[in-house]
């Protein structure tokens, strides 16, 4: 039984190797939703074909160069023909559009304003005052054109000396208080409210978000923005 089981395995491995292969070469960051669907099912024809004894190794070299080839006829339609490349690997969201975010692709693609700021600093993007637009690929991944004033002249250019910038932090965050990141900025909520009061806002619940950054101060969105 173990030798079946080891051999079952052995085979198999090689087999996916090879399919793999055939199908092209994909980084984690370029792969669609139709890439981890082909992933998992082909893994679980593996996984339930070496603990079933009724299952040869003909049929596990059967069952992957099936799926495999179902895979490969799909891929190539879908790179033929857009009406069938669109359902499968989805198309890019464009969260910011001139500095605007778009609350209704935030919702479709399931994300928190805390998310998409977290995603950014993967870009180094600490700000979303910085940014002009941003895309959501297929595969997840952020891409980001920043605002021209975001890269000035470089003090290096000038002679000068630079000043650090802290992060910006996230006060209100979908119209409330972020406590976490206001004991970080070292205020309280009075101080916030009286500060919002200067921009002329006096409910919070009006504020889609407000960063705040001891240099630059406040970047506010509101709802209705």
């Amino acid at each position: 039984m173990y030798g079946s089981i080891a051999l079952k395995l052995g085979v198999g491995f090689f087999a996916l190797v090879v399919v793999t292969r055939l199908l092209g070469k994909k980084e984690m960051s370029q792969l669609t939703p139709y890439d981890f669907v082909f992933a998992i099912l082909l893994g679980g024809i593996i996984e339930e074909s070496i603990y079933d004894e009724k299952v040869n190794l003909l049929h596990i070299l059967f069952g992957i160069a099936l799926w495999g080839g179902i895979s490969y006829t799909v891929e190539k339609l879908g790179q033929k023909y857009e009406k069938i490349r669109t359902p499968l690997t989805g198309t890019a969201s464009i969260l910011v559009r001139e500095g605007k975010i778009d609350l209704q692709e935030m919702k479709k693609n399931q994300l928190e304003m805390e998310q998409l700021r977290a995603l950014l600093r993967t870009q180094g993007v600490f700000s979303l005052k910085d940014v002009r637009y941003v895309f959501m690929e297929t595969g997840g991944q952020l891409s980001v054109l920043k605002k021209a004033s975001a890269d000035p002249v470089t003090p290096e250019m000038l002679n000068l000396e630079a000043e650090e910038v802290d992060p910006s932090l996230l006060l209100v965050d979908e119209g409330e208080i972020n406590d976490d990141e206001l004991n970080a900025a070292g205020k309280d909520e009075k101080w916030l409210k009286e500060e919002l009061k200067k921009e002329g806002i006096t409910n919070i619940e009006e504020v889609y978000y407000a960063e705040w950054s001891p240099q630059e101060g406040f970047y506010i969105k509101m709802y209705k923005d």
